[in-house]
């Protein structure tokens, strides 16, 4: 790790207008947080024409800062009102919102605002490490390398991801057929532009993204806007007490491991980190029972863990150029849009950008530690707030960004066209995620696989017989192949005791 290179990383975040960048984005992010439904990819989105006019360092620090804000604010809703702003955030309000009903939720957010602390910045200093030496070795990767990279990307999404793996499969094949719309980039044949000119530079991320997040989403939550208005318990002292502090060490120990290992994982990320951190502080408990009924390691645990996973989820973007999750993909493209290529020569070519984005975290989680606290009456007088009365204005706002993208009122017919697609994907239990990180992927893919093709004269086993390739193919393989086909023995092994001991019965 070049340290001259990180001191001047910490002197790009501490300029007084990415600071302000930084504040902006933290406090959007904990405000989307609070509000169930739009989530920080969606809202990244929105946003991402308004970053064409900014530096790039300040507009990624700004879209960084919403995504591991909005693990922050949905911590707050959950706790309150069980009401989960963000799906990480779902198993907090197990435990958060039973020890609220026992009058202890300033201690329960107390501790959740501390364990997002520290396991962001311990995700922080270890992705600070981990980041230099993984892109040193990406750096020797060639066009076999990323095909086998793009397709481990794609496939993890559906065994990792949640939801069915027959959909999550089949919204990654509809990702990837739309990633080939508009000129071949080898040969530069036009492919599915349906005889028109506007669909020969293929479709823009952007539109993807505004239209699948932004407008499906409004439509899909405009269907659920009906909430019961909950009573808001009073949260007292925020400031956890010793034997609470004395029961959470370790389970935020643990979160922060987890999140940490479970963020670098493509599928994974934050909400897939706080179950697992759950499950963990279940398992280990004395007495497991406490679970559900206000045991503060279930609020400390998957806190530390959806925070860590938020910024670990960096590490494959940054240094490999794959998204680890839907939001990293939305952040790919406002990389591209500023003309930075995410990948193992980002660190080398804008070392500012990189350190920079890195560096202002620190800030970002200090930041969301003093905001947290004082803005919960804030947040909670927002919930109410109709959804009918929110969603027309960010509507319009999509249009007018998808509009001054390149000023083609084409664009903002795709945007709805998507948006219906985007709805009725999740009308039908497909998640928009899957399609969205294969679009990204696709690309990469294709020309990748095209060029190794050309490299090897048609011979695919050079995929298996170069070392770093044949290690990633065996990676995906054991991923892909090996250890679903073992959950579904162990599954069936564990529903064969069970009959066997029922009939013994």
């Amino acid at each position: 790790m070049d340290f001259s290179s990180v001191l001047s990383g910490f002197a790009v975040a501490f300029e007084w207008q990415n600071i302000l960048f930084c504040l902006l984005g933290v406090t959007v992010g904990m405000l989307i947080g609070v509000l169930p439904g739009l989530g920080p990819a969606a809202t990244i989105a929105i946003l991402l024409p308004i970053t064409y006019n900014l530096e790039p360092t300040a507009a990624v620090i700004m879209l960084a800062g919403i995504f591991y804000g909005a693990q922050y604010g949905g911590t707050i809703t959950s706790v309150l009102l069980k009401l989960p702003g963000e799906a990480s955030t779902v198993v907090t309000a197990l435990d958060g919102h039973a020890l609220a009903r026992q009058g202890q939720a300033g201690p329960a957010l107390g501790i959740a605002a501390i364990a997002s602390f520290i396991g962001g910045t311990a995700s922080i200093i270890l992705l600070s490490f981990i980041a230099p030496a993984l892109a040193g070795v990406a750096l020797a990767f060639g066009p076999a390398e990323y095909t086998v990279l793009a397709l481990i990307g794609i496939f993890l999404v559906g065994t990792l991801g949640n939801g069915s793996i027959i959909k999550s499969a089949a919204a990654a094949a509809a990702g990837l057929l739309l990633a080939t719309v508009g000129l071949d980039p080898l040969l530069g044949t036009p492919r599915f532009t349906f005889g028109t000119d506007q669909l020969a530079d293929g479709i823009d991320f952007t539109i993807v993204a505004m239209g699948l997040f932004g407008v499906g989403e409004i439509l899909y939550n405009l269907e659920h806007r009906d909430r019961p208005q909950t009573a808001v318990p009073s949260f007292g002292r925020a400031i956890p007490g010793r034997l609470h502090w004395l029961k959470s060490r370790l389970a935020i120990l643990r979160g922060s491991v987890t999140g940490f290992i479970l963020g670098i994982l493509p599928g994974g990320g934050a909400t897939m980190a706080s179950l697992v951190a759950y499950a963990v502080e279940k398992r280990t408990a004395k007495d497991p029972s406490r679970f559900g009924k206000g045991a503060i390691e279930g609020v400390a645990g998957p806190e530390s863990a959806n925070n860590a996973a938020a910024t670990s989820s960096f590490i494959p973007l940054l240094t490999l150029g794959i998204p680890a999750n839907a939001t990293m993909a939305v952040l790919f493209g406002a990389l591209m849009l500023q003309g930075i290529t995410p990948g193992p020569g980002l660190m080398t070519d804008h070392p500012d950008v990189f350190w920079g984005v890195v560096n202002s975290m620190y800030l970002g989680n200090l930041l969301l530690l003093v905001l947290s606290i004082p803005l919960i009456g804030l947040f909670v007088r927002m919930l109410k707030v109709r959804p009918g009365i929110l969603a027309p204005i960010t509507v319009v706002i999509t249009m007018i960004g998808t509009y001054s993208i390149r000023n083609n009122a084409f664009d903002m017919l795709l945007v709805i066209g998507l948006g219906l697609l985007g709805y009725g994907m999740r009308k039908l239990g497909f998640e928009p995620g899957p399609f969205v990180l294969a679009f990204v992927l696709g690309s990469l893919l294709e020309a990748s696989f095209r060029r190794s093709m050309r490299i090897f004269g048609g011979d695919v086993s050079e995929f298996v017989q170069r070392p770093v390739s044949g290690t990633l193919v065996a990676i995906l393989v054991l991923t892909v192949v090996v250890v679903p086909l073992l959950r579904k023995v162990r599954t069936r092994q564990t529903e064969n005791a069970e009959q066997a001991g029922v009939t013994a019965d």
